[in-house]
């Protein structure tokens, strides 16, 4: 499938339901004296979902897998982030949502490798939007 719009693309909308429910969870009061943790989630979420659609729009595949690439390591970010927390005591009353925040961020990861893998397998250099 060919997409026309990065809003389209199934990993984008994944990375962007993430930031969207990441960005008021980590604001919760549990965050409080952690330091810049619940900021560094929340730039680290969102940079997912930014980096997608600025590959995205680019134009070249390069860009694309490049920023593909950036988009990969920020999901890896936040799930390190999201594992210290794991291990803190204080937050022991947040496990399951960090296991099913974790799992998500795996799942997004898990995507971007798929899509940069085609990206890389097919021959269309120059093209843009390329197919999933």
């Amino acid at each position: 499938m060919k997409y026309e719009r990065f809003e389209d693309v199934p990993v984008w909308q994944d990375s962007a339901d993430l930031a969207a429910d990441m960005l008021p969870w980590a604001g919760r009061s549990e965050f409080r004296g952690l330091g810049d943790l619940a900021n560094q989630l929340q730039r680290a979420t969102l940079s997912v979902s930014n980096n997608i659609a600025e590959g995205f729009e680019r134009g070249t595949t390069n860009e694309l897998i490049a920023f593909l690439y950036y988009a990969r390591g920020s999901a890896g970010e936040v799930r390190s982030m999201l594992a210290v927390l794991k291990r803190m005591p204080a937050s022991q009353s947040l496990l399951s949502e960090i296991t099913s925040l974790m799992a998500r961020c795996e799942s997004i990861s898990r995507q971007i490798r798929g899509w940069t893998n085609s990206l890389q397998n097919t021959d269309i250099a120059g093209q843009r939007h390329l197919s999933n």
